[in-house]
């Protein structure tokens, strides 16, 4: 307390001082944390972005935080691609109906990846040891084994579907990634399309110019039904 009288009563009329302000407590660094910034970072800005860096940017923290709970990039990559796959519904398999459940699956997959611009290159070119991709993998190859399809042709169609559909999804996304550019005067729409395979010179491309509406007929997703199709049919052969 101040000596003199009138520092005091301005002491009693003053604004008490502030409580410091308690800083709060960070939320603890764990692999579900991690996952989910790395989804944030991929639904924003796309596959390429994804780093180490950024992630712990998203996280507030250091990049050296990170590694107590993640090896590398690939192993955020393995996180993605689980947590994707959790969401992915398994039927009972149906021999009736396997190859309406084996599109069925890739269907989900294929929006899943979607949703996440580029995410489906962290499927290609890795071995997956995450528990719920292991868990869609079981699932769509009881599917085919349900369907009569033989052991080692089942396992080999289960990669070559995947390689499409993962590729398909990333396709797609460049495409849509393209779209937004700027700078887009060559991408063509559907009609400039027809347009130039219907001027190409009639002795140089005499089947392209007379079949052109039927070669850029379909959506997207018509031609994925498609391919998955032949697959499929393929395999029905076999077995």
């Amino acid at each position: 307390m101040p000596a003199d009288p009138r520092q005091r009563r301005a002491a009693r009329h003053a604004q008490p001082a502030a409580a410091a302000a308690s800083t709060p407590h960070k939320k603890p660094i764990t692999v579900q944390r991690i996952t989910d910034a790395a989804l944030e970072v991929v639904a924003a800005e796309g596959y390429d972005a994804l780093t180490i860096r950024r992630v712990a940017a998203v996280l507030g923290t250091g990049p050296s935080s990170l590694y107590a709970h993640i090896v590398n990039k690939d192993d955020i990559d393995d996180l993605l691609i689980g947590s994707l796959y959790s969401e992915v519904v398994l039927p009972e398999p149906d021999s009736a109906v396997w190859r309406e459940q084996l599109l069925g699956v890739y269907t989900q997959i294929r929006d899943l990846y979607l949703k996440y611009p580029g995410i489906s290159r962290a499927a290609l070119a890795t071995v997956p040891t995450n528990l719920e991709t292991l868990r869609v993998g079981e699932g769509i190859l009881a599917i085919l084994l349900t369907g009569g399809i033989e052991p080692r042709t089942a396992g080999w169609a289960r990669d070559a579907l995947s390689l499409y559909v993962s590729a398909y999804a990333l396709e797609q996304s460049l495409v849509q990634q393209r779209r937004r550019h700027p700078d887009q005067e060559w991408v063509l729409s559907h009609e400039e399309l027809l347009d130039r395979f219907t001027a190409l010179p009639a002795e140089k491309f005499p089947l392209t110019r007379r079949h052109a509406a039927e070669l850029i007929s379909g959506t997207g997703h018509d031609r994925f039904e498609f391919a998955l199709g032949l697959l499929m049919d393929n395999l029905t052969t076999k077995a």
